[in-house]
């Protein structure tokens, strides 16, 4: 058996290693464009802001060990430029001897050729000081950028410190990590995005608690704009101050920025692919079925260039994943699916992911409101705001948690959580319980490790879960709080804050002007008269939502007008309320 895998970093290095466990007589061969394998480009950020300082550490496996190892015939600085399935030979360049050719032939092949990053049209985007980041030799020219530009620079003592500025293109999430360390190095910096908000897997009001943040670091965030041209330094393209200016589609001109990250996203690297006649997306995705086979005999891929069943949905609708975990679990299972007796099937991908920026982290998984609106799946949220761990022990930290979930059976659709801690923690509980196909209901019956320093008796996800299950059997209503501004306005609404007066003062009114009744929750059922007669809805909100939800329970049972929750109170309400 002769294996041939195209691609060695995660899903190409997984299959080669698990191949080799699987049959340690079988020829593996691994071809890799570049000269690493098996890297970690996830770390890249971390490495060149230098909070990881050691340059050995990014290569997690090298062309030799791989040989000691493994007993893999590996190839490095091999471009692919020719797939023949009906020969079953590749044909590659060596990238050192351009006009050199080689052949190599195989019994099963496997495509882990990975994404690369997209570089749309712009003017000016071949620039030198413009860098996008797949590689070791991306991070290193980044690195090596930095350094030497102090010495090149006409422009930065327009800033204090005489610090370099760097512009940032996307707010996604490798965007938002480089944001991070080239602020850890000092540098000023501006990012720029294309979409309302930072972090699209996130619906807007979490994504807008990210924003804030980055506005109080003395980040220059743009969001709803583009990048129309990237401009020489006066206009002069051969001065010796390499400097760009960044032109927006609004027109605004950025300061001149001595480096500019590319951050726009990742397309399919699938030409040689779809060349060969493998069936690929409109997009440039290589379609394979179950068990990661393409639609050609003996031929196999994983990783960013499949596209992979999205299980949530449940109609067989399929979606890209470019992430490390998914790329490695389905490398193991090509190789347990060639070499294996028992075949596997690829369950599909639910998106887990996760970015530190700064303090805060911001964790997702599943479907945001925009796609289940897409699909007009009937859906319902609850925002909650516990604490990282029990509230009288010391350091606890609020987390900003949302689930989604099915409005009649209680399925659990999505979930995304922001925080200082403990909040990769519960997003990946979530994305657990949703491979577990559990609902809501039993989110609330989870059984989870609590002791005061790490966890609370009642656990963020189970107080998610008590909230849903409390609005799917009807114990309470909820007004989201894009609706908020509106119904407030309607005749007849009467909007009731419980919080006490010492809060609303500290932290602002939830509506301006005299638009909302102040009654303290522990004062309420003494105040009921205070709620006008005339009400025939009342929505309640408090500082986070639980105490409305007792405000809630009291006037439901005692007041004839509709009564609602709303979600997220105030905390969710304040980010975002100038977006509504």
């Amino acid at each position: 058996m002769k294996l041939l895998i195209i691609g060695g970093v995660a899903g190409g290095a997984s299959a080669a290693a698990r191949a080799r466990r699987l049959d340690e007589s079988a020829e593996i061969v691994l071809l890799q464009s570049g000269p690493d394998v098996s890297f970690a480009s996830c770390g890249m950020p971390y490495y060149i802001g230098g909070e990881i300082t050691d340059r050995n550490q990014m290569a997690v496996q090298t062309p030799e060990s791989l040989r000691r190892r493994f007993n893999i015939d590996v190839h490095v600085n091999t471009r692919v430029t020719k797939i023949d399935v009906k020969s079953k030979t590749v044909t590659a360049t060596d990238e050192t001897q351009p006009d050199s050719l080689n052949t190599f032939s195989y019994d099963e092949l496997v495509l882990a050729v990975g994404s690369e990053p997209l570089k749309p049209p712009i003017p000016g985007i071949d620039r030198k000081g413009l860098f996008a980041l797949r590689n070791l030799q991306d991070m290193d020219a980044i690195v090596e950028w930095i350094n030497d530009m102090p010495q090149k620079c006409t422009t930065c003592s327009g800033y204090a410190g005489n610090k370099m500025h760097a512009v940032v293109a996307g707010a996604g999430f490798v965007g938002l990590e480089m944001v991070e360390q080239l602020m850890r190095r000092g540098l000023e910096v501006t990012v720029v995005e294309m979409l309302p908000q930072v972090l699209g897997p996130v619906d807007v009001e979490m994504a807008a608690i990210i924003e804030d943040d980055l506005r109080k670091r003395g980040v220059n965030l743009v969001v709803g704009d583009a990048i129309q041209e990237f401009l020489p330094l006066d206009g002069n393209a051969d001065a010796d101050d390499p400097s760009t200016v960044v032109k927006l589609r609004s027109g605004k001109l950025l300061p001149p920025a001595q480096i500019t990250i590319l951050g726009m996203g990742v397309r399919p690297d699938t030409k040689v692919v779809k060349e060969a006649g493998i069936e690929c997306t409109p997009r440039g995705h290589i379609v394979v079925n179950d068990y990661l086979q393409t639609n050609m005999p003996h031929i196999w891929a994983a990783g960013d260039a499949i596209e992979v069943l999205n299980p949530i949905l449940g109609d067989g609708t399929k979606w890209s994943v470019p992430l490390a975990g998914p790329a490695n679990r389905q490398g193991r299972m090509i190789a347990d699916n060639i070499f294996g007796a028992k075949k596997r099937k690829f369950k599909g991908t639910y998106a887990a992911s996760v970015v530190r920026v700064f303090d805060l982290i911001c964790a997702c998984v599943g479907l945001n409101e925009k796609m289940l609106a897409s699909k007009n799946i009937p859906y319902a949220s609850v925002h909650v705001h516990p604490g990282s761990h029990a509230g009288y022990f010391p350091g606890a930290k609020s987390i900003n948690f949302k689930l989604l979930f099915h409005k009649t059976s209680g399925q659990i659709l999505g979930a995304q959580a922001v925080g200082e801690e403990g909040v990769e923690k519960r997003i990946d509980v979530i994305s657990t319980a949703m491979q577990g196909n559990l609902t809501v209901e039993d989110l609330a019956d989870l059984e989870l490790c609590y002791a005061p320093p790490v966890g609370s008796a009642k656990d963020p996800v189970n107080i998610a879960g008590m909230a849903a299950t409390n609005v799917i059997e009807g114990l309470v209503d909820q007004l989201d709080w894009k609706e908020l501004k509106s119904v407030a306005s309607t005749p007849g609404v009467v909007v009731l804050d419980v919080r006490n007066a010492q809060e609303i003062e500290k932290n602002g009114p939830l509506l301006p002007g005299n638009k909302t009744v102040c009654i303290p929750l522990d004062q309420l059922r003494d105040r009921l008269n205070e709620i006008p007669e005339s009400a025939e809805r009342i929505v309640v909100s408090c500082a986070s939502g639980q105490r409305a939800y007792y405000a809630a329970r009291i006037l439901m049972q005692s007041q004839s007008a509709k009564v609602a929750n709303l979600s997220g109170a105030f905390k969710t309400f304040s980010k975002v309320s100038d977006r509504v």
